[in-house]
């Protein structure tokens, strides 16, 4: 770990550090990661459903990994389901349980009890939120709960939204821009109370938080390899044994004919190792990146005027800033970073691009203008101290360069 040289010097206007802040939205695949990974790019390269030794040999591999996320997650091998991502797996999660509703797969909850209903929170990432969406075009129906100024849902409102058709309860465990956890055992309790399944979008939390599906009470988890040091186009939806899932993908049997689809036996022997190394340095991992997250919320309070942390103060990943700063905007804020060999965000990435307040920030109330200030920084087990120190100094630089520059310009 340390400040990373990119071979420039701050003489020829290039910045002479390159510092990830950024691993919220990806992180890098580990060395020991990747070397798991390569034999399955080649000379174990087969199709894992062949029944020939270079097919056995990527069964094995992958049955290897599905065995890993399984001991980690505490659950049966069979529940663990590889997927391309999070983003699969949110939306499996929620078609997948409200079409076998439809299908009359729940004999407790037959479809003559109401359309079916799914209850979400205002926060949840656009995976679940446009899933819910389509949904609703199907004639399904949706409540999607508010959260109070930190982000966090009431669970008392969930009991009190809960219908006798409701299906589906999706509250993620750890909020993507702001770091806000949720309090998953008491929602799931609760919605299992109802008589209602419950999911829970943990890819922000994996490498930093317990995943005990029994412990958290969830009957789905999502996770993404990418946000723990694993490849990117990978994930797993756990799904407990008594789940009527309805497959999203037709064409073959793969996934114990849950997922049809050549699986990605390089990404998910990575994804395996990852997950296996995360959970193995928990421990050691988040007092790390507890330590460069709180340097930097009390470096940037101190230092820089007129800045608001997001999120709940306490109940928060250990690796999540997240602040909306008085006086500029965030997309020429990133942009000066950048320039300055910072690697930050503004809030999720897969929103990049968008001119629009976060939708996390407006369901906490932040007013439009604040909203427009906002940045997270999330530092990861590969950031050092000197690194953290670099970044303050650098962006307590640039939001006076741009305050100054909107002060002129107002005059």
């Amino acid at each position: 770990m340390g400040i990373h040289m990119n071979g420039t010097s701050s003489s020829n206007g290039h910045p002479r550090f390159s510092v990830y802040l950024d691993h919220a939205a990806t992180t890098p695949v580990l060395p020991e990661v990747l070397e798991a990974m390569l034999p399955y790019f080649t000379v174990k390269s087969g199709n894992p459903s062949s029944v020939h030794a270079w097919g056995r040999a990527a069964h094995q591999g992958m049955e290897a990994a599905r065995r890993q996320v399984a001991a980690v997650l505490n659950c049966r091998p069979r529940d663990v389901v590889f997927t391309s991502g999070g983003t699969e797996s949110d939306n499996f999660a929620l078609k997948g349980v409200a079409w076998a509703y439809r299908r009359g797969m729940f004999p407790d909850k037959p479809p003559s009890t109401g359309p079916g209903h799914i209850i979400i929170s205002a926060i949840e990432h656009h995976a679940i939120l446009h899933s819910a969406e389509e949904l609703e075009h199907h004639g399904f129906e949706v409540t999607v709960l508010p959260v109070d100024k930190y982000g966090s849902v009431d669970p008392d409102a969930v009991a009190r939204a809960l219908r006798s058709d409701t299906v589906l309860v999706s509250i993620m465990y750890a909020n993507n821009e702001i770091g806000t956890i949720q309090p998953i055992e008491d929602i799931s309790r609760i919605a299992h109370e109802g008589g209602a399944l419950f999911h829970t979008d943990a890819v922000q939390a994996g490498g930093y938080l317990d995943l005990d599906v029994d412990r958290l009470g969830a009957d789905l988890l999502s996770l993404s390899a990418h946000k723990f040091h694993g490849p990117k186009g990978v994930g797993v939806l756990y799904v407990r044994q008594s789940v009527a899932l309805l497959p999203q993908q037709h064409g073959g049997s793969q996934e114990s004919r849950r997922r049809a689809s050549t699986e990605n036996v390089p990404g998910i022997v990575g994804l395996g190792a990852a997950l296996t190394r995360a959970h193995q340095n928990l421990q050691s991992d988040v007092q790390y990146a507890r330590g460069l997250r709180d340097t930097l919320i009390t470096g940037i309070m101190k230092r820089i005027p007129d800045v608001h942390l997001m999120g709940h103060p306490e109940r928060r990943l250990p690796n999540n800033a997240n602040f909306c700063i008085e006086g500029v905007e965030g997309e020429t804020m990133l942009l000066k970073l950048d320039m300055r060999g910072i690697g930050a965000s503004s809030g999720a990435a897969c929103a990049s691009g968008s001119t629009e307040p976060s939708h996390v920030l407006r369901a906490l109330g932040v007013p439009r203008e604040l909203a427009q200030g906002s940045l997270r920084l999330t530092p990861g087990i590969d950031n050092s101290p000197e690194e953290i120190a670099y970044a303050l100094d650098v962006l307590e630089n640039c939001v006076t360069e741009l305050r100054e520059t909107q002060a002129v310009a107002s005059s």
